[in-house]
């Protein structure tokens, strides 16, 4: 890891007050938790003669949610899974006032289990479910077992997250723009910036400075006042141990 690089990005801390960091699953990799399209990612093969992105569609949850929940434990549930050193590091950031907002592609949690508070999830999360009959909410621990999760009013179980073919909580996208708007400095990480309309968001940035962080080159990597491809764990591990310094 380039130590020049590394000092720049402390400066950029140090001078900003209003941090904004845009993630997707690479954030969450180091935890145990693959990512979607990588050779061993959630969608890296079909499951069961159909691809993930039908399964995981909201017409085949309304339509063979058997399967659909076959497919959703298995690949997309980690409950066992920790917070690593970005989500700790970025919760410590908001503690200390730099930090401001998490927007995160992520349905985990995680950011929340190292204690950040103001995370936008434009994709929901696996620890809300609903029901679809009389809108009871459940989380993950509480969810009714079984091969259909169903609520005792007998409705379905729907985890909230959102399925291909589902519009994204027009709130949470109104409030994760307007974090990126005013924000002075936009940390991107773990993220290709490769779906839409998610990805779209960080051209409402009009701050000082950009970062990138990301195994793989980014659309983003031109306009960045610095970049790393290095695992995003590592990089902030590195920051947290600089300052401590």
């Amino acid at each position: 890891m380039d130590g020049n690089k590394l000092k720049k990005f402390a400066e950029i801390i140090s001078e900003s007050d209003n941090i904004v960091f845009f993630g997707g699953a690479g954030v969450s990799t180091e935890s145990g938790i693959p990512d979607f399209r990588s050779p061993n990612g959630i969608f890296s093969d079909d499951y069961d003669d159909l691809s993930p992105e039908e399964i995981v569609s909201h017409e085949y949850f309304l339509t063979h949610t058997e399967r659909f929940y076959k497919f959703y434990r298995e690949r997309m549930i980690f409950p066992d899974a920790k917070p690593n050193a970005a989500h700790i590091y970025l919760a410590k950031l908001e503690r200390a006032g730099k930090l401001r907002a998490v927007v995160t592609q992520n349905i985990d949690g995680l950011h929340q289990a190292a204690g950040s508070k103001a995370v936008f999830e434009l994709h929901g999360s696996v620890h809300r479910n609903y029901c679809m009959r009389c809108g009871k909410f459940f989380n993950l621990e509480s969810l009714p077992r079984g091969a259909v999760p169903r609520c005792e009013c007998g409705g379905v179980i729907k985890p909230d997250v959102v399925l291909y073919g589902e519009p994204l909580d027009e709130t949470v996208v109104a409030n994760a723009v307007k974090a990126i708007y005013n924000a002075d400095a936009l940390v991107i990480g773990g993220t290709s910036l490769a779906v839409y309309p998610a990805a779209g968001f960080i051209n409402y940035f009009h701050g000082r400075n950009i970062v990138v962080v990301n195994k793989s080159a980014t659309v983003a990597d031109v306009n960045a006042d610095l970049t790393f491809n290095d695992p995003i764990g590592e990089v902030f591990a590195a920051l947290d141990n600089l300052f401590c310094k």
